[in-house]
């Protein structure tokens, strides 16, 4: 059983609030899609019958689902346990699939609600699930397609200033038909990183079995720790015939929206797994994969939002690493009053309750830039019905 399971939420409010987009460190680009100019954030809070509050990323385009699924359950349901609300909540989007945006907006609302109810108990997160570490290993992530050379050795560079000890790039470029290219590329960031940092790829699912076992034959010397989506993530087959020919780590699982489908990574053959909490259907679902690579021997790391990921990964072994996008994630913390600290190549916890992560609420909105706020309560909600609609 976990703490949050007889953990009433009696919902009185529901906010959702859209900040403006920053503009990335460098315009980034993988294989399939790019360039990135900015990115942006949307949050969603919880707000109990005490006034407590819990916030999670949350993707705010999908209000559709909020208003016809969660919010009518979030509000109207009342002085149940979490275990029972879930269940609601969980069964409320059968309809609109358990591997889409339902899904992943399912995660982030159990997300809040986890940060809720750590804040209760005035403990970070990752303290009230559990964990007696207040740090994470972190690896770089980057080097976009799209980078010039000076582009990869500057953001080489600074990941190595920080302490890291592993750098993954992106191949795959133009649509991946320049693997003479990627090659060049990843000899060329292997020589900055030197032999005892490790060097991963990813390929965001552009490239057939075949291609892949070409590249992993012209880039042979590089010594390479994994690579990340080589194939389509749906192509099932294709992913089974590489894991049994690659001499490669073959790592998937940040286009999975359901734990349910790990299990099938591993006897695919996939060695290390890749959640993202936020577009899980929940917290629970992340730890499942957690406990699953953990018992089956095999690597485990996760991205998304890394700072908000980092409450998580804290529960996990100690060599699991949080994936840290710099041109991204490194721009989106101007948002934030309060987040994780950087020490020696690791995320380090600030000891707030919840959610190691503050939006600086009353700087943002004195300076304008919030450009959409949605606030939902029980009397503008109906109760729920389910739906169909075909």
């Amino acid at each position: 059983m976990s703490r949050i399971d007889a953990e009433i939420f009696n919902i009185v409010k529901v906010r959702i609030n859209v900040l403006e987009p920053v503009t990335a460190v460098t315009p980034f680009q993988d294989a399939t899609m790019g360039p990135f100019l900015t990115f942006g954030l949307a949050m969603i809070t919880l707000e109990d019958e005490n006034g407590i509050q819990g916030e999670a990323p949350v993707y705010s385009t999908y209000t559709n689902i909020l208003e016809a699924c969660f919010l009518p359950i979030l509000l109207h349901c009342k002085n149940i346990p979490y275990t029972e609300l879930y269940r609601r909540l969980y069964w409320s989007i059968r309809n609109e699939g358990f591997r889409g945006p339902a899904a992943a907006l399912l995660g982030q609302v159990d997300m809040a609600l986890h940060d809720l109810a750590a804040r209760r108990h005035q403990l970070p997160l990752h303290r009230y699930l559990g964990s007696e570490r207040d740090e994470v290993k972190v690896y770089g992530s980057g080097g976009g397609t799209n980078y010039t050379y000076r582009q990869l050795e500057t953001e080489a560079r600074y990941f190595l200033d920080t302490g890291l000890d592993c750098y993954k790039m992106k191949i795959g470029k133009d649509f991946g038909s320049d693997m003479a290219g990627d090659v060049e590329r990843v000899k060329f960031v292997r020589s900055l990183l030197g032999p005892d940092v490790q060097l991963a790829v990813d390929v965001n699912q552009v490239w057939t079995r075949e291609q892949t076992l070409r590249f992993i034959d012209l880039a042979g010397s590089v010594n390479l720790a994994w690579i990340e989506e080589p194939v389509h993530s749906a192509g099932y087959e294709q992913i089974k015939m590489l894991c049994e020919a690659s001499p490669i780590t073959i790592s998937f699982g940040e286009s999975e929206r359901t734990s349910r489908m790990f299990p099938t990574l591993v006897n695919l053959g996939v060695r290390h797994l890749q959640p993202v909490p936020t577009q899980l259907g929940g917290v629970k679902e992340w730890m499942e994969v957690r406990d699953l690579a953990a018992a089956s021997n095999i690597a485990f790391s996760s991205g998304g939002y890394s700072l908000y990921t980092a409450s998580l990964m804290a529960t996990a072994q100690d060599d699991c690493r949080v994936e840290y996008l710099y041109s991204i994630m490194h721009g989106l913390e101007k948002y934030f009053s309060v987040r994780p600290a950087w020490k020696q190549g690791r995320l380090v916890m600030p000891g707030v309750e919840g959610i190691p992560v503050r939006v600086d609420w009353d700087y943002w909105t004195r300076a304008g830039k919030i450009t959409r706020t949605q606030t939902w309560v029980e009397s503008s909600v109906k109760a729920y019905l389910p739906n169909v609609s075909l």
